[in-house]
């Protein structure tokens, strides 16, 4: 019989499939790939978020006003931040045979988004599907359907680690509109 759960109790999050040792090579193959080119990548990445999520530039003073997609590529405060986030993808990737370093890499990436930037976390959901749409449009030859599984997985991973960083610190959402 089933045990009903306590209300006090917190919420449970449904983890993550975490990925197979296959898995784990294909995204670390084609990320050697995608990593030669990674600040161009990355700025690709950031300008179709915020072109496509317009209300993700509020949390960034250096470059929220910026509308044209032309500028914010010449902007080196967006190229420093495309490169942040293409080293903490690649640390996540280059140990993806460490579950605790990813573990710690996305902790601090999401307690630093809660904490400090007071970033919604849905934001994160987002910005992994701009990757996954920015790597299957510039590495189309290589992102085959078993390479896309192998990525969405491990985004859905970053995302579970991430959010977890945020319920961890007692993070309460903003507007309940984002249910």
């Amino acid at each position: 019989m089933e045990k009903e759960r306590d209300v006090d109790e917190p919420e449970r999050r449904e983890r993550a499939e975490p990925l197979s040792d296959l898995e784990c090579n294909i995204v670390q193959n084609t990320w050697a790939r995608v990593y030669e080119s990674c600040e161009d990548v990355g700025v690709a990445i950031l300008i179709r978020f915020f072109v496509n999520f317009p209300s993700a530039k509020q949390y960034f003073s250096q470059f929220q006003d910026m509308e044209d997609p032309e500028e914010m590529e010449r902007s080196s405060q967006l190229r420093k931040h495309a490169c942040r986030v293409m080293n903490a993808i690649n640390s996540v990737v280059e140990n993806l045979h460490d579950p605790e370093k990813v573990t710690s890499v996305l902790a601090l990436v999401g307690k630093a988004h809660a904490l400090k930037h007071k970033v919604e976390p849905m934001y994160f959901k987002i910005l992994s599907g701009v990757i996954l749409e920015i790597l299957a449009e510039d590495f189309g030859e290589c992102f085959t359907p078993e390479v896309q599984t192998a990525w969405t997985k491990l985004m859905a991973v970053l995302y579970w680690h991430i959010t977890g960083a945020y319920q961890e610190v007692g993070w309460v959402k903003l507007s309940s509109s984002a249910v």
